[in-house]
């Protein structure tokens, strides 16, 4: 009998090639960044002023590049380079954005519970009574940009007042409301129902109670403030109490955020 031919293997088709176990070499400022400290620019700094060390080390060499393998100590404690972690809650009311409460207050920490293994702290705040739109990372340089003025970073709420705004006032606070640490103008203003009760505000000013104290400053309280858009997210499929991770795509809109910065 005649044996079988032998199988040759194809030709022309990509060549799978095995991954090196080499270490992952970067700047010294990003692994600090991506451990969760601060902002690579604020990374810069500490090792300008002689308050990181590499094995052992003093290191004050700004763009010095360490291994994935190295011993990086800051604060007396040793980094490590965590997995970058992006989560959107939709807050609700009731909750305190804090990571820790000494009351025994509910936080926004709560509501995260197994949503990763990482140390993630929210971008900004929203108040107790605010709900929302809330985001939560470990980028240290991406929340800096995010909560930056110069970014201009757009920040859309939906407000409901208790009582009808007249034109009046919509107007005065359209060209800028002096509060007492400084004039907030608005970017964009317009009313949503027909009594005159709900509007949407445009702001990327990041003070304290900023939307809140803009009315009040004309005679009006804010009976809610829901926070309805943060840079390019928004809350679509997103219900109330509820968090998801973002998408790659997401991440890079916000990365690529420059909102005419300065």
């Amino acid at each position: 009998m005649k044996g079988k031919k032998p199988i040759k293997p194809k030709t022309g088709g990509p060549v799978k090639k095995e991954l090196g176990s080499a270490p992952l070499e970067i700047r010294l400022n990003k692994y600090i960044a991506n451990a969760g400290v601060c902002s690579r620019r604020e990374a810069d700094q500490l090792i300008a002023d002689g308050k990181v060390k590499v094995n052992g080390e003093v290191v004050t060499e700004l763009g010095r590049k360490v291994l994935s393998t190295d011993k990086v100590v800051y604060g007396g404690k040793t980094l490590k380079t965590e997995k970058l972690q992006y989560i959107l809650l939709n807050k609700p009311n009731d909750y305190i954005t804090t990571v820790t409460d000494t009351h025994d207050r509910k936080t926004v920490m709560s509501l995260l519970k197994g949503a990763c293994d990482e140390r993630i702290y929210p971008v900004g705040r929203l108040d107790r009574a605010t709900t929302g739109l809330l985001l939560f990372t470990n980028d240290g340089d991406l929340a800096k940009k995010l909560t930056h003025p110069s970014y201009k970073i757009k920040k859309i709420y939906q407000v409901t007042l208790d009582k009808p705004i007249t034109n009046q006032d919509f107007d005065d606070i359209l060209k800028g409301v002096k509060l007492e640490d400084g004039l907030a103008v608005p970017d964009e203003m317009a009313v949503v129902t027909d009594d005159r009760m709900v509007l949407g505000i445009e702001i990327h000013i990041g003070k304290n109670r900023i939307v809140r104290r803009i009315f009040e400053h004309k005679g009006y309280k804010v009976v809610k403030l829901d926070r309805v858009m943060f840079g390019t997210l928004t809350k679509k499929n997103l219900t109330r109490g509820k968090y998801r991770h973002l998408d790659p795509r997401e991440v890079v809109q916000l990365k690529n955020l420059s909102g005419g910065r300065k």
